[in-house]
């Protein structure tokens, strides 16, 4: 009886191993014949490059006849028409070519022909071709205008105009300067440097209206170049903006009664307009921008101020 159930047990043990070991080899069998496959795709890729690399050069081949006959044709038909033949160099001749010194050029042979002999100039010509007196070119320059940097010098040389500060920066590299975009009425904002930063808080920089001297020369200020200058009532311990009139707008030009005429285009600084110019502008009693008792105005709006600078010079 005992020997009954193990011979029972056996047989049913038996199968299940057996079923384990096959599934075991089934892993193995599927893992070679995914190896094989990959083998076989990597195979075919290099079977086609290698397919396709012929397939290239037949083609390159087969470009440089046709270059070769292409040339032969053209020496051919330069030959009919009279060009002298001139041997088309190889790729082998033209790498030998690059690789030497290129020899000095060789002198243009001489014409065979000699030169037709040139007729005698016409009367009108050789009168074209007088240069005119000296003399008289020295008094057509005199009478050309006097330069305006020789005009005379005051306040109508300067082009002060109304701005609008719109946007201000400290300098990156100057702990008392300020780095402004102003509008003064051009296509884009002008970038002025100025030393307000102990006067004036950043905060009353921004979007503000003030007055700028448009026309001296750009000069680079630690690095940034400032194209205009505002102009401030000063003193000692003191800095005001000048506040331009309500109503002004960017561009708006400042004048003076009594001093017309065109603002220079830029100043000459070897001129010295603006050190001439400068110690006669000033506030009056009334905080009034002048320059030697004319306010400084915007035609139909009014006049310049500082806010509570009275009889302070401006700069």
């Amino acid at each position: 009886m005992f020997l009954a159930r193990s011979l029972v047990k056996m047989s049913g043990h038996n199968p299940l191993m057996r079923l384990e070991q096959r599934a075991a080899e089934a892993d193995q069998i599927i893992e070679y014949l995914k190896h094989q496959v990959q083998l076989l795709k990597e195979k075919a890729i290099v079977q086609a490059n290698v397919r396709e690399e012929k397939k290239l050069m037949v083609e390159n081949a087969k470009l440089k006849r046709d270059i070769e006959e292409l040339k032969k044709q053209l020496l051919e038909k330069e030959k009919k028409r009279g060009v002298r033949e001139v041997p088309m160099p190889s790729a082998e001749a033209n790498a030998e070519t690059c690789s030497k010194p290129t020899p000095p050029e060789a002198p243009a042979p001489a014409p065979s022909t000699a030169a037709a002999p040139k007729s005698p100039p016409s009367n009108d010509e050789a009168m074209k071709k007088k240069p005119a007196k000296k003399g008289g070119e020295k008094q057509e320059k005199k009478k050309q205008a006097a330069p305006q940097e020789d005009a005379k010098v005051d306040v109508s040389r300067l082009d002060m105009r109304v701005g609008r500060i719109v946007t201000a920066q400290k300098h990156p590299d100057a702990d008392s300067l300020y780095v402004e975009q102003v509008d003064v009425g051009e296509a884009s904002p002008r970038t002025v440097v100025s030393g307000l930063v102990k006067h004036i808080p950043l905060e009353q920089m921004q979007n503000r209206m003030a007055v700028l001297l448009c026309n001296l020369k750009p000069a680079k200020m630690r690095g940034v170049v400032s194209q205009a200058m505002v102009m401030c009532a000063s003193s000692p311990d003191k800095v005001e903006i000048l506040d331009p009139p309500s109503g002004a707008v960017p561009g708006d030009r400042v004048t003076f009664q009594g001093f017309p005429g065109e603002p220079d285009k830029e100043l000459n600084p070897k001129k010295k307009v603006w050190e001439q110019v400068q110690p006669d502008l000033r506030t009056d009693g009334q905080c009034v921008a002048s320059y030697k008792g004319a306010a400084f105005e915007i035609t139909g709006k009014g006049v310049c101020k500082a806010q509570t600078m009275s009889n302070s010079g401006i700069k």
